[in-house]
């Protein structure tokens, strides 16, 4: 079975809270569930990752489940 990352599910205060935090850093965040963290890449792979991006025009995350 294929692990995909899941968007966290957020009651009213959580999400009050990571609003706070979107106009506090000017930026748009995205809560996705514990059970997945970004994966720690040698910088080769981070490289190669960053060349995929290039190419395809997308923003990829690297990601484990732990």
């Amino acid at each position: 079975m294929v692990q995909r990352v899941k968007f966290a599910k957020l009651n009213e205060s959580q999400l009050e809270k990571v609003q706070d935090l979107e106009k506090e850093l000017g930026t748009w965040v995205v809560a996705v569930e514990p059970e997945f963290r970004l994966a720690t890449l040698t910088e080769a792979q981070l490289k190669r990752l960053q060349a995929a991006e290039h190419e395809l025009g997308v923003i990829l995350l690297a990601y484990e489940h732990s």
